[in-house]
C-alpha cells in the first residue's frame, strides 16, 4: 500500500477534535511514506489533511470536478491536481488511484464514497481495503445501522467484516496493511 484514498468533509465539524484527528492521520501517513488521493479541496477536513501532508513534502493527489474549480474551492498546492468533468468521474478516479481506503468523519459526499467502495469490493470491482476512522465515536450510529441491516438479511456478514473500523490512526494503518481480499459471497 503506498497511496491511501481519504474521504473526508469539505467542513471541519464542530469539535477541534476532527481537526486534530485528521493532522493525526497525516502524521501517521507521513511516518509510513504514504502518499494522499482525495477530492483536491482546500476547505475543511480535506484542507487540513492536504495541507499536513504537503508541508511535510509528501505527494498530495487531488482530484476534482471542474464545476468545484470554478467556485474556487480547489486546493492549488497539490502534487498533482487532475480536474475532471462530473463527480463519477471523480469517484472512479480516486477509485483507481488509491490503494486503500479511509473515510473520516464527513457529510452526505464522504457517506455516498464509502458505500460506493463498499460496493466495488462486494462485487469485487476492485479488492482494497477500507477504512471507517471513527473519530468521537462520528460513525457508531453508522455501524448500528449497518448491524441492523445484516440482522434484517439485507447485508451479507462478510460485507460488514471487510470494513475496517479504528479510532486510532496507526491501528487503523496496521489493520489495512494486513488486509486480505476475500471471496465474493454467493448469491
Amino acid at each position: 500500500m503506498k497511496k491511501i484514498t481519504v474521504y473526508c468533509g469539505s467542513k471541519k465539524g464542530n469539535s477541534t477534535i476532527y481537526e486534530t484527528a485528521s493532522r493525526a492521520l497525516a502524521q501517521e501517513m507521513i511516518k509510513r511514506d504514504l502518499s494522499l488521493v482525495y477530492g483536491a479541496g482546500r476547505v475543511g477536513l480535506m484542507g487540513v489533511i492536504a495541507d499536513e501532508m504537503l508541508a511535510a513534502g509528501k505527494e498530495v493527489l487531488g482530484i476534482i470536478p471542474q464545476k468545484l474549480v470554478d467556485r474556487e474551492v480547489a486546493h492549488q498546492g497539490c502534487t498533482e491536481l487532475i480536474i475532471v468533468e462530473t463527480m463519477r468521474d471523480r469517484k472512479w478516479l480516486m477509485a483507481e488511484r488509491g490503494d486503500g481506503f479511509i473515510a473520516m468523519p464527513g457529510g452526505i459526499g464522504t457517506l455516498e464514497e464509502l458505500f460506493e467502495i463498499m460496493t466495488l469490493n462486494q462485487l469485487h470491482y476492485i479488492q482494497k481495503p477500507l477504512a471507517l476512522y471513527n473519530v468521537n465515536g462520528y460513525y457508531d450510529k453508522l455501524i448500528d445501522f449497518l448491524n441492523h441491516a445484516m440482522g434484517e438479511g439485507f447485508l451479507y456478514p462478510e460485507q460488514e467484516d471487510m470494513l475496517i473500523i479504528s479510532d486510532d490512526p496507526s491501528d487503523l494503518l496496521d489493520q489495512m496493511a494486513e488486509y486480505q481480499a476475500r471471496r465474493p459471497a454467493d448469491w
